[in-house]
Formats: C-alpha cells, sequence, structure tokens
C-alpha cells in the first residue's frame, strides 16, 4: 500500500473522519483517502480533496459536507479540488478496507490480480457473504463505475467489488 502525502492539522482529523462518502456511508473521506491536507490558516480551514475519478459526481457533496461539519465545529473554510497526483484505491486505509468488507463490497485487488479477476475470470474476489473465492464476474459494471458486479458460486448471493484504480 502506497502511503500518500498528507498535510493535516491533528485537530481537525476527528472532525474529517465524521464525513461520510456519499456513495459508500460506512466509510469517511478519510478512509477513503480523498483528504490531501486540511490546514488552519488566518482562521480558515483550507482542505484539499482529490476525487477518486475525475469527474466524479460526490465530489460536490462531499466538499458541501466538510464545509458543514467544519462549520458545525466553528470553523471557516476554503475547499480545494487537487487533481495530481490522481487517486488510487492504494489510498484506502486498512479500516476502510475492513469497512467495505462488512459492508458487502470486496475491497480491491493490486492491479495483477485486478486484472487476472476482470478480464481473465480468475477466481480471486472473496465473496463478502461466506468468504468462498468460488465467485464468478457478473458485470464490469456494478452499482457504480468503480465496482464490479459479482455472484458467489457457493452461498449464491451476489456482492460488489470496488475495481483496483492506480
Amino acid at each position: 500500500m502506497v502511503a500518500i502525502d498528507q498535510n493535516i492539522d491533528k485537530r481537525l482529523i476527528p472532525i474529517l473522519e465524521q464525513v461520510s462518502d456519499p456513495e459508500i456511508p460506512v466509510l469517511s473521506i478519510m478512509d477513503m483517502g480523498v483528504v490531501r491536507s486540511a490546514i488552519i490558516e488566518a482562521s480558515v480551514v483550507k482542505v484539499e480533496i482529490t476525487p477518486t475519478y475525475s469527474g466524479c459526481p460526490a465530489m460536490d457533496v462531499i466538499g458541501d459536507d466538510i464545509k458543514k461539519a467544519l462549520k458545525d465545529a466553528g470553523y471557516e473554510s476554503e475547499i480545494e479540488l487537487i487533481l495530481y497526483p490522481a487517486w488510487t484505491t492504494d489510498w484506502i486505509t486498512p479500516r476502510g478496507r475492513k469497512a467495505l468488507e462488512d459492508y458487502g463490497i470486496a475491497a480491491p485487488l493490486e492491479t495483477e490480480a485486478d486484472k487476472a479477476v476482470l478480464l481473465e475470470g480468475k477466481k480471486l474476489v472473496k465473496c463478502t457473504n461466506c468468504g468462498s473465492k468460488n465467485t464468478r464476474l457478473v458485470s464490469q459494471f456494478g452499482s457504480t463505475a468503480c465496482k464490479a458486479q459479482f455472484q458467489c458460486e457457493y452461498c449464491q448471493e451476489p456482492f460488489d467489488y470496488f475495481k483496483c484504480l492506480k
């Protein structure tokens, strides 16, 4: 897992951890790794966020939610979208990966394994219901473009797999 370069004032972390990803509400924006920096300058919190992919429709909602959380904590804020370096699934924290699995979304595999699963039909994605790797790709796209739809051949349950993005 690659560490991201973050500059976050420790006083702001508990506030930002309360802001949920609008598409996956069990994850905070901190768990997703979209917060690049959050610093207090002259009584204004300046927050830089990176979208999970360019054109992500959730970024406006995330920005508004950050502003509201900071305002509720007594801070004024400015939000800036940072596009480089591009977000990667490596930035999802271990806590975030576990939350994905507990929520029923298989966490992303490494790049080569991801390709083998999505392009070659390899059985590497673990069912979030029973834990079996006897799963099959149903659709390249799940509930959002960043997920694929899978089904477990053991318990027959459908589930999403969060695709690897690097």
